[in-house]
């Protein structure tokens, strides 16, 4: 028998289906996370098992999550997904409660006083579940898994961080398992109650 050929996507391109609210460009992504088994007990924490997947992005050094416009055919959690497939190669689980909201300006735009080029976007975390080979646009975008404290020195603005920040927090309110867990389940833990800046800033 032949090999069998991959799975082939296709990015979307233009603007015609942009939504707006007002001046703003409406932009959807997520930040797309996964969950690393640690032998060691003392470090089966939060912060020690999570890796979050950043891209790179033309002519930069720093790193960014996926994201991207929001179109008025889809959802904005599909706008997400969408995103995290088109950038990062990713598909998985997105949970429906957003991350936050928050306004800036396109990278193109940085220096203008006027709104042209302003976006509110709205962040997902997004449990992968699968990494493709080939995706739209693997030639822009190179994809990274990071720990928590490089992803906070690699976000490029203070709304980047506080969307990890965010996602961290969503993630902290759950139980989290590790396989050994699974036979034993009177071995699971809750995450400290603390702030996350303060978490990070102890982990960094």
């Amino acid at each position: 028998m032949g090999e069998v050929a991959p799975e082939v996507f296709f990015a979307r391109t233009g603007r015609n289906r942009q939504r707006f609210d007002e001046n703003y460009r409406l932009v959807a992504g997520c930040i797309p996370y996964r969950l690393k088994l640690v032998q060691d007990k003392v470090r089966d924490g939060l912060l020690n098992r999570l890796e979050v997947l950043m891209i790179s992005s033309p002519n930069r050094r720093d790193l960014i999550f996926p994201k991207g416009g929001w179109e008025n055919d889809e959802t904005l959690g599909e706008a997400a997904c969408r995103e995290a497939l088109e950038e990062a190669g990713v598909r998985g689980i997105i949970n429906e409660s957003i991350l936050g909201e928050w306004k800036f300006r396109s990278k193109s735009r940085q220096n203008s006083c006027s709104l042209e080029g302003t976006c509110k976007g709205y962040m997902f975390a997004l449990e992968v579940t699968e990494e493709l080979q080939y995706w739209p646009e693997q030639d822009n975008h190179e994809r990274r898994w990071v720990c928590v404290s490089e992803a906070w020195k690699l976000c490029r603005y203070d709304w980047m961080r506080e969307a990890l920040a965010a996602c961290i927090k969503v993630l902290s309110d759950r139980i989290i398992f590790s396989n050994d867990n699974l036979v034993e389940p009177s071995n699971y833990y809750f995450v400290k109650t603390t702030t996350t800046e303060q978490a990070i800033d102890s982990f960094c």
